[in-house]
């Protein structure tokens, strides 16, 4: 299964193209999110589309959380006009199948993907996570959870 992953953020969204079957990256990046919606429009039928969703915990928010919520309802638009539904993932979710806490951090959750995957390597001995920095970590994260949900007997 080819899995297109979405870190939304307010102005630039982080991205990753997954290969389930073969545990692969394909591609990735942080762009601007106008140039995301492009992509997401370029689809391929047979991919999914998996996305971070914002989850309130009832304490105040701000502009730019407002701001990404919008663009996730631009991404699920922008899905539903070539005929994909949008996955929607919550940020619990990933910590809780990583590190079985809804305390766990970010560098947690990487440190999970290392040690699953090996560390990033340098440029002369890459590894298979060589380049993943920032937000695309998320975008990881989302992809690996959401093949190994699909692989899982339920």
């Amino acid at each position: 299964m080819k899995i297109f992953t979405i870190d939304p953020g307010p102005k630039q969204s982080a991205f990753l193209k997954w290969d389930s079957e073969h545990e692969t990256i394909t591609s990735f990046g942080i762009v601007e999110n106008d140039e995301l919606l492009k992509m997401v429009r370029l689809i391929k039928p047979y991919e999914q589309i998996v996305c971070e969703m914002i989850q309130g915990f009832g304490m105040p928010v701000g502009k730019e959380i407002f701001e990404t919520v919008l663009f996730i309802g631009q991404i699920k638009e922008a899905s539903l006009m070539v005929g994909h539904s949008l996955n929607l993932i919550y940020r619990k979710e990933i910590k809780q199948h990583f590190c079985n806490t809804n305390r766990a951090t970010d560098s947690n959750i990487r440190c999970v993907l290392i040690d699953r995957f090996g560390p990033p390597g340098t440029k002369k001995q890459q590894g298979k996570l060589y380049g993943i920095k920032k937000d695309i970590w998320s975008a990881l994260a989302l992809a690996v959870y959401f093949s190994d949900q699909q692989n899982s007997p339920h």
